[in-house]
């Protein structure tokens, strides 16, 4: 089997072996191709797109563009830059690999066990082939599903990805195109699918030089915290929306990811009809067969419930899924106390917004933020199924946007977290894990990069800057301790120390993660399709605990009882059915009596 996905731009390896090229160029007068060995060749236009196609390129040529006899330049469309953003391309034939996972079609999203790894700290070696190498151990684990952060090339020789500049081209520094798809084939053979972060709100700011012949790639009618925003609304936008389109649709097909999650889209600009949103959504439902199994899930601030929608099978019309934030807001200020910035709008009642989301999944359904100056957010997501909605205890952002990247069991005390983790891991909602801390990983995981001296100045100032206003932080002294984004210690601080399996502490909480999961697999993922979508109940039993109720079609429930509290709480509902799982010492034994800081799952059918 062999895969390719078709673009109107970039290097296309013809039939015949030779190569055409293409590049949107709409500022530009004049393109040269430059071929390696200085080899360079007038290219054609047609309207904005200049297009060249030559026997001179093959397999394995590198390739750059001369704009206007001056600036070289690399393909925006680049499926491959072994030298970095700024060098030279290299034509990549997508039908040169031969798959093996022809009869994979990804797996149901209720059954979905996501883990985030980024590919450069997961392992030492960070690569695609080291990764691979790991698949058993998250298969094993109980993890059906592995995300990876964005892959996009970047400057330098490190980055979380969400700086990328070329976003059709994978990073070098992780291995080969060959490689990363090698991983993804593994993953299939092992049962496991694979989604990847993308990032279509922002380039990054080094090595993007779409501004010097296609300034229309922008816009000056929105701004964002990155400069001008990307043009998904103003002239010229088909030509970008159609780049980022193919993007979407080219991981899918070429790669065989099994899933796409957008970053940050409440940072995407665009007043147009149909939105850019909605129409990325309706070309991948589209182009992809009905019997593959795609997940599209978003982060959004915006609580947007209107991209979750279902149809009339329940299948996702759209999006499949969102993160929740709410739900790790609401369980970080329950587990360790913290209620700075905008942990702020979850300080008065963590426990009735948990219970919430839970039950309904957006703790903000069109409520007052304080936190964002009396603003409303999020729409009405009661009537969505929990499958629409992500949890999690840690995620690269919450873990990595800390001044000193620590994780939750640097700031909580285990017994906590581990209620916490008993309520999303066995609840009908998707959980998500970030690499290491299923064995409660003590490495932090830092914001690390690689730019240039005069912009790692201004990031390392910036991120100073930024955490002044913590007590924690309000003095140059303890601004100092702040690791320096660009050093390379930063980044090696923040690979994963598998050794650390070795010693007890970090078994036994593997040992926990894979109990939960089973029982998850075992007795919640069978009957999450006969879960009752829009009837879940919450109560707040006292400061700190929760009762939850998920009804099923046929009869019968699912409940949930958690205490985070240091009291032991009365449950005044009568609970019925048998106990998947317990904490120890939860003393649910009379069934109207819950212990401090414990938890317990019943399942009553």
């Amino acid at each position: 089997m062999r895969r390719k996905h078709a673009m109107p731009f970039g290097a296309e390896v013809c039939d015949d072996g030779a190569v055409l090229f293409r590049l949107w160029a709409p500022k530009a007068s004049h393109v040269l191709l430059v071929l390696e060995g200085a080899r360079e060749l007038e290219m054609s236009r047609a309207d904005s797109c200049f297009e060249l196609q030559t026997p001179e390129a093959r397999p394995g040529s590198r390739y750059q563009f001369r704009i206007d006899h001056d600036q070289l330049v690399p393909d925006p469309a680049s499926r491959f830059q072994p030298q970095g953003v700024h060098q030279g391309s290299e034509v990549i034939d997508p039908f040169g690999f031969e798959w093996s996972d022809d009869r994979w079609r990804g797996r149901p999203w209720d059954e979905a066990v996501i883990y985030e790894l980024h590919v450069g700290a997961f392992t030492p070696e960070g690569t695609f082939a080291a990764a691979e190498k790991q698949l058993d151990y998250l298969a094993d684990l109980g993890v059906t599903a592995v995300e990876l952060m964005p892959l996009s090339s970047f400057p330098g020789r490190r980055n979380w990805g969400y700086d990328g500049v070329l976003p059709f081209a994978p990073a070098a520094v992780y291995g080969r195109p060959e490689d990363l798809k090698r991983l993804i084939n593994a993953a299939h053979a092992r049962n496991l699918m694979i989604m990847l972060d993308v990032v279509y709100n922002h380039f990054g700011p080094e090595g993007n030089y779409l501004w010097l012949y296609a300034p229309q790639f922008f816009t000056e009618r929105h701004k964002t915290a990155w400069g001008p925003a990307i043009n998904f609304d103003s002239v010229g936008r088909r030509a970008v929306r159609d780049f980022f389109i193919h993007n979407a649709l080219y991981w899918l097909q070429e790669y065989h990811f099994d899933g796409l999650r957008l970053d940050a889209v409440h940072a995407i600009s665009d007043d147009s009809e149909p939105q850019f949103l909605l129409e990325l959504a309706e070309q991948v439902r589209h182009h992809l067969p009905a019997d593959r199994q795609i997940h599209l899930v978003l982060e959004n601030e915006n609580n947007a419930a209107q991209y979750l929608e279902r149809d009339q099978r329940g299948g996702a019309r759209l999006y499949t899924a969102q993160w929740n934030d709410d739900i790790h807001h609401a369980l970080h200020v329950l587990t360790t106390g913290e209620t700075d910035g905008y942990y702020s709008d979850y300080a008065e009642q963590p426990a009735w917004q948990l219970a919430r989301c839970l039950a309904e999944g957006f703790a903000y359904q069109g409520d007052v933020s304080a936190y964002r100056a009396g603003q409303t957010r999020g729409e009405h997501s009661r009537q969505l199924p929990p499958g629409c909605f992500i949890s999690f205890l840690q995620n690269h952002d919450q873990i990595g946007n800390r001044a000193l990247g620590e994780r939750i069991t640097q700031l909580a005390e285990p017994t906590i977290v581990r209620v916490a983790l008993a309520c999303i891991l066995l609840a009908p909602s998707p959980p998500l894990m970030f690499m290491g801390e299923e064995f409660g990983a003590g490495t932090p995981f830092l914001f690390f990069c690689d730019f240039g001296p005069d912009l790692a100045s201004k990031v390392r100032e910036g991120r100073r800057a930024e955490f002044a206003r913590f007590a924690q932080f309000n003095s140059p002294q303890a601004q100092a301790r702040i690791p320096d984004p660009n050093s390379e210690q930063t980044f090696l601080s923040s690979k994963l120390e598998w050794a650390s399996l070795e010693q007890p502490q970090h078994r036994e909480w593997l040992q926990y993660y894979r109990t939960l999961l089973g029982l998850r697999h075992e007795h919640i993922v069978p009957r999450i399709e006969n879960i009752a979508s829009g009837e879940a109940r919450f109560q707040v039993l006292g400061q700190g605990a929760i009762l939850v109720r998920w009804p099923f079609r046929n009869g019968g429930d699912l409940t949930l009882v958690a205490n985070f509290s240091h009291q032991e709480m009365s449950i005044s509902q009568e609970l019925h059915g048998r106990v998947l799982f317990e904490t120890p010492g939860a003393a649910l034994g009379n069934r109207n009596r819950l212990a401090p800081l414990a938890v317990a799952w019943l399942l009553n059918e």
